[in-house]
């Protein structure tokens, strides 16, 4: 009869999964992400144009949130200072920890998980590569935007390209802000904690991580409120994709080492042969090496076991002379 499963629980994986290939893996992604970020920088005068007509709709939507938010941390300094290290930090140490958290202690869950992860990151290059998107914080200052990164960075050790430290400006894609990833990657951060966190503290981070964290990007002018849509989104559509994703990468892990195992592999060994027991043209076994025998076969002065309870095993009968059982009178 079938076995039944409780709704909602989740087969474990059929490999166990360690942290010598998953680190190695996350690195691989990250790095290609990060390189792809460079690779696909737009026409400045393009990514202008953009941030303009995102500019422009939330205005005509009455969505413009960045405005208020940015004078807010501007004049504020004790609001605006922690928010830029939230900016510069968070997004590097929450993320990874919260993968940490799930391999070690949610192992069924975190194949899943990490897939969603990274394939909602390669939707957002995608979205890097068609819509470079100049932040807020670059606008002509004539349309009322403050760098705060910028103003209050003697605190922290960036500089005036964002989360960057100083001098490494270079190294990042300032245009690179159609969809807000780092929204995307909060909001996983809370869904993750919300399902599987089970503390009434890890329900209040779960609200309060991706909350803070869209009210930190616009305020500090490296988003639009349509960035952050745009994040959610990309998460959205990346989760929907998780399955199909996982399902691939299954059948390619079965596939290949099929496909280039060696020949001889499915060939049978010569120990394997030579344990087999031979057969004559009658079908039966022969005795093989001495220490194998057909059925209802004994060895020579070997005794017949009686099941019966308190009975004693006794001989069989021979001829004087021969140790091969005598034939039953």
């Amino acid at each position: 009869m079938a076995r039944t499963e409780k709704p909602g629980s989740e087969a474990a994986p059929k490999t166990r999964l360690r942290w010598w290939t998953e680190l190695p893996l996350i690195v691989l992604v990250y790095a290609c992400y990060s390189a792809g970020r460079l690779l696909v920088r737009g026409d400045v005068s393009d990514a202008v144009d953009h941030g303009l007509a995102i500019l422009d709709v939330e205005k005509a939507l009455f969505l413009n949130a960045e405005h208020p938010l940015n004078r807010l941390f501007t004049r504020e300094p004790w609001i605006g200072v922690p928010a830029d290290f939230w900016y510069a930090s968070l997004h590097y140490l929450v993320t990874p920890a919260v993968l940490v958290w799930l391999f070690r202690s949610r192992a069924v869950r975190y194949r899943a998980a990490r897939t969603w992860l990274m394939t909602s990151t390669f939707i957002g290059l995608i979205g890097f590569t068609l819509l470079p998107t100049c932040p807020p914080r670059l606008l002509d200052a004539s349309y009322g935007f403050v760098d705060t990164m910028a103003q209050y960075s003697s605190y922290g050790w960036w500089g005036g390209a964002a989360s960057a430290p100083r001098g490494m400006g270079g190294m990042t894609n300032q245009y690179a802000a159609m969809p807000s990833l780092h929204v995307g990657w909060a909001l996983w951060c809370g869904v993750m904690l919300w399902r599987h966190g089970g503390t009434r503290l890890s329900k209040v981070a779960a609200v309060v991580y991706p909350l803070g964290t869209t009210i930190v990007v616009m305020g500090t002018a490296n988003h639009y409120f349509l960035d952050a849509v745009a994040g959610a989104a990309v998460m959205g559509v990346g989760l929907l994709l998780t399955p199909f994703v996982l399902r691939t990468a299954e059948r390619v892990r079965t596939r290949l080492p099929a496909r280039f195992a060696p020949a001889a592999a499915t060939a049978p060994t010569a120990s394997a042969t030579a344990s087999a027991p031979a057969v004559d043209g009658a079908g039966s076994a022969n005795v093989s090496g001495g220490c194998q025998t057909s059925a209802g076969e004994r060895f020579p002065r070997q005794r017949e076991q009686r099941f019966g309870a308190g009975a004693e095993p006794d001989p069989a009968p021979t001829d004087a002379g021969d140790e091969t059982p005598a034939p039953a009178r």
